[in-house]
């Protein structure tokens, strides 16, 4: 959910299969799907020369510059056909293998068929799957938890504990990250704190009806969103370009007072929060002690309010670490030892990890390799989805099996 956003690309998705074609959708840089098509260049069909020819059109049309790529069957035979393509190519295109857990379960939704009523499943499983890659989180959040390949055993545990549980770690992801009140949609705005699924319909509703969102205060006149819901989600609701640009903080609007106060007292005014012009500000507070009863805010408050404004609506998601971005496969016959990879953690088991760095195999990482400490169990050390930097100690081509090691 936390992985970070590539935004500014159009990104051509790919669900790829074998008998029924790849779907394609091309989506613009706001995720408004521009194109989509199904081209056959996987068995039986392998029409390997007419779909390079349909890939090249989409790309030259509509400057594509990312292909996303779903990871279930047939994806390895896609990628060999996209690599030959990008070294055809007069511009550079990356691409990149997505996660496509749950795309199924979303494209049959009610959601999906509300979203794109005149495509068909592949067609709205390739938006979903381009999609995952320019904002993750507002993709997911689509789908239910329990869908998102959570474990072949998730049907044992008590249902409502394990939603529960699952709902909760999204609802973190969210506010962690806070939601763009203009774009965001009804599905990502619920798990907002003080957010019903009502409200939010309603949000979406009244922004229809009344255009952008001008300032955070404009809330209270949603139908049924009151002053204890507002002041509940205030915090997590962003405007960019908005009226005010604390609006465009995670500054709660309560603390509004405290944050024009503190400008003033450092000779800055709002619109420099627009700017950039306050990196550095904390530098310039000595005594937060001090300052904070001055201000009428409580220290640890100040403290939040002096990081955000240092800077202003940073994603939280920036400091993990970026996708895998590819132009080239790897065959096995390509690895030596003593190459330092990266690569996505796909499996973690009792005796070690498998990581997925490019090449048909996934290569083990075994328990002793993880890293210098002494663990119990892999998972202390990482978990899937993880990127990780590994080394390759050992390749047999026979048994196809690759030794990694994250002890660099």
């Amino acid at each position: 959910l936390m992985q970070p956003p590539i935004a500014g690309h159009v990104v051509l998705g790919w669900d790829p299969a074998f008998r029924t074609g790849c779907k394609l959708a091309v989506v613009d840089a706001t995720g408004k799907v521009l194109d989509t098509t199904v081209i056959y260049p996987t068995a039986p069909q392998n029409k390997v020369e007419q779909s390079k020819a349909v890939l090249k059109k989409l790309i030259d049309k509509y400057d594509v510059s990312l292909i996303s790529v779903g990871n279930g069957t047939a994806s390895r035979e896609s990628e060999m056909v996209i690599v030959e393509l990008l070294k055809e190519l007069p511009k550079p295109v990356q691409y990149i293998i997505v996660n496509e857990a749950g795309a199924s379960v979303y494209s049959a939704s009610k959601l999906a068929t509300e979203e794109f009523p005149n495509f068909d499943v592949g067609q709205r499983s390739a938006a979903s799957i381009a999609r995952r890659l320019q904002d993750p989180l507002a993709e997911l959040v689509k789908i239910d938890p329990k869908s998102i390949g959570v474990g072949q055993y998730q049907h044992d545990m008590n249902q409502k504990k394990l939603s529960g549980a699952l709902n909760g770690v999204v609802e973190d992801c969210v506010n962690k990250v806070g939601v763009d009140l203009n774009t965001a949609s009804a599905s990502l705005l619920e798990y907002i704190s003080g957010i019903s699924k009502i409200v939010a319909k309603n949000i979406v509703t009244y922004r229809e009806e009344n255009g952008r969102f001008l300032t955070r205060s404009q809330l209270l006149k949603v139908a049924k969103l009151g002053p204890k819901a507002y002041e509940q989600c205030a915090g997590f609701m962003r405007i960019s370009d908005g009226k005010n640009p604390l609006d465009g903080t995670s500054v709660h609007p309560e603390s509004y007072e405290a944050a024009r106060k503190l400008l003033d007292k450092l000779g800055f005014v709002l619109e420099d929060i627009r700017n950039g012009k306050l990196s550095g500000i904390s530098r310039k507070i000595s005594d937060y002690k001090k300052l904070a009863a001055e201000l009428e805010v409580g220290e640890m408050t100040l403290q939040d309010i002096v990081k955000e404004l240092e800077k202003p609506a940073r994603d939280p998601r920036d400091e993990m670490p970026k996708p895998i971005l590819r132009t080239d496969v790897l065959e096995m016959k390509d690895l030596t030892p003593g190459m330092i990879l990266k690569g996505t953690v796909r499996n973690v088991i009792d005796f070690g990890a498998f990581v997925d760095i490019g090449v048909h195999q996934d290569g083990l990482v075994h328990i002793s390799q993880i890293t210098e400490r002494y663990i119990k169990h892999p998972l202390e050390a990482v978990s899937v989805g993880d990127i990780v930097e590994v080394k390759v100690l050992s390749v047999d081509l026979k048994k196809k099996r690759i030794q990694l090691t994250m002890k660099l």
